[in-house]
């Protein structure tokens, strides 16, 4: 083991500690194609998607999907994706379309 690692993830060590979680977790959209459908991983896990074409950024950039929200009949997904910016990578984070994004 290394120094300061117990070997176990965050999240099993907080299952662990008895206090109940107060994080519903992800929504999950109903099955009508939008990404993240039959994922089978366990409720408020990530999940890693291709974000397409994003406002100010054209192009297919990888990103992690965390939560599913529907606004007028639509569903987003919150995704935090990396660009390449004037200098180096930017992290963003942002409510985007489902139609632009893509389980990888």
């Amino acid at each position: 083991m290394q120094r300061g690692r117990s070997g176990r993830s965050l999240q099993d060590r907080a299952a662990a500690s008895g206090v109940p979680s107060t994080d519903p977790g992800p929504a999950t959209p109903p099955d009508d194609g939008a990404p993240g459908r039959g994922s089978g991983g366990r409720a408020g896990e990530g999940r890693h998607c291709w974000v397409h074409d994003p406002p100010d950024t054209p192009g297919t950039w990888p990103g992690l999907l965390v939560e599913w929200r529907q606004r007028d009949g639509v569903w987003q997904g919150r995704v935090a994706y990396t660009v390449t910016g004037p200098h180096g990578a930017a992290l963003v984070e942002a409510w985007l379309p489902a139609a632009g994004l893509e389980p990888r």
